[in-house]
């Protein structure tokens, strides 16, 4: 595929708030920048801002705020996993919910219409807010390992998991 038929499915991929990861050919040199700017980031607190150097060499310099994003990015990427940049605020269709939270559409819609997600539509399109659908994924996460920890207590209560003792 010509290389800028794949920077413009790469744009697309991060508009649709699709999860993207590094390459395995980019992956060295994510981590690199992730050094850099884990480095420099020690070096920003006791002398002061850096700079984005452009390709005609102009210099900008970098905001602490986005600084602090771009070392969190080449961080997750650099260790070989995706990610996925969400304005917040920002409203989701029910298959962008449904794929954040790794479920069907059908089941993201059941709990729309069950009221455990808030949701608005537009037309006859549900749409939901990113805090909402991050709300519950936090709040589920919460259960399942409460869930998980109470498996645990009782299987030890009962003596299982004696390989473990």
């Amino acid at each position: 595929m010509p290389a800028e038929a794949t920077e413009r499915s790469l744009e697309e991929q991060i508009r649709r708030m699709t999860p993207v990861a590094a390459p395995p050919d980019q992956r060295a040199d994510v981590a690199a920048i992730f050094r850099l700017l884990d480095s420099a980031a020690h070096v920003r607190r006791q002398r002061g801002a850096c700079k984005l150097v452009g390709p005609s060499g102009e210099t900008i310099s970098i905001p602490e705020s986005m600084f602090y994003m771009l070392e969190r990015v080449a961080e997750v990427m650099a260790r070989g996993d995706s990610l996925t940049i969400v304005p917040v605020g920002k409203e989701m269709t029910t298959q962008q919910a449904a794929d954040l939270l790794n479920v069907s559409r059908q089941y993201l819609v059941r709990l729309l219409d069950d009221g455990r997600i808030p949701f608005t539509k537009t037309g006859k399109h549900r749409r939901v807010r990113i805090e909402d659908v991050l709300a519950f994924k936090e709040l589920r996460d919460r259960n399942r390992k409460a869930g998980l920890d109470e498996l645990t207590r009782m299987s030890e209560e009962f003596g299982g998991y004696d390989e473990l003792k």
